[in-house]
């Protein structure tokens, strides 16, 4: 049987992961959350003093580790070098990091195999920058979800908060500003609309009408047939 892939792609704080957590129990899928691959690999520089600017250095770290995906209960663990670093990995300064260094081809290199792999095994709902574009070009639903740069600030600035962690909305603003602008300027797979992707603005929409909306794009995508 032909699996069924679906990709979301679209910048920070778009609110991808929630969304695809939730499709993806709806549908029994796997959902693969490819930017926490990438965060366990900046945590991993962060702890080595990696400079995010030497490329060298990165690429170099990239041969000593190792990233996977553990799903325990439903729930997805990534595991970086044997250890389980999904509760490490949802820092602001890990988040800084991934977008620097996940310009180094070598870094999306380590992973793409990884993804690949998964998604010709299983029904998976997959979100990234780059998914519809370069890590799934042949999934059968693709969507680009996306929000105004306010809008997703104060996604994160509530997040911070509700954790007990101090924050300012204007840095935040401003940190996911730069970091649309790398993500959608490098040289490599930068982030960008696939061809044939929905668009989705989230910013006047509940987390439940997006979910709904992706559901009823793959199901006029021939969800119901593939499975």
């Amino acid at each position: 049987m032909t699996t069924y892939n679906i990709a979301i792609d679209g910048p920070a704080g778009a609110g991808k992961s929630t969304i695809a957590k939730k499709a993806a129990a709806k549908l029994g899928f796997i959902y693969v959350d490819t930017g926490a691959m990438y965060r366990a690999m900046a945590l991993y520089c962060l702890r080595e003093g990696i400079d995010r600017n030497d490329e060298s250095a990165v690429e170099a770290a990239c041969e000593r580790m190792t990233v996977s995906l553990r799903y325990q209960g439903g729930a997805q663990q990534v595991w970086l070098n044997g250890e389980d670093v999904s509760g490490l990995i949802r820092t602001e300064e890990v988040g800084a990091m991934t977008s620097a260094i996940s310009v180094y081809a070598p870094v999306r290199q380590k992973l793409l195999k990884l993804q690949r792999q998964l998604a010709a095994k299983e029904n998976v709902i997959m979100d990234g920058r780059d998914i519809g574009t370069c890590v799934l070009p042949g999934a059968q639903t693709k969507i680009y979800l996306t929000a105004n740069s306010h809008v997703r600030a104060l996604r994160r600035f509530k997040e911070l908060k509700e954790k007990g962690q101090m924050c300012n909305l204007e840095e935040i603003e401003q940190d996911i500003i730069e970091r649309d602008h790398r993500d959608m300027n490098r040289d490599i797979a930068p982030l960008k609309q696939a061809e044939d992707a929905v668009f989705l603005d989230s910013s006047d929409m509940t987390i439940d009408q997006v979910v709904d909306a992706i559901l009823m794009t793959a199901k006029e995508r021939g969800l119901e047939e593939n499975r």
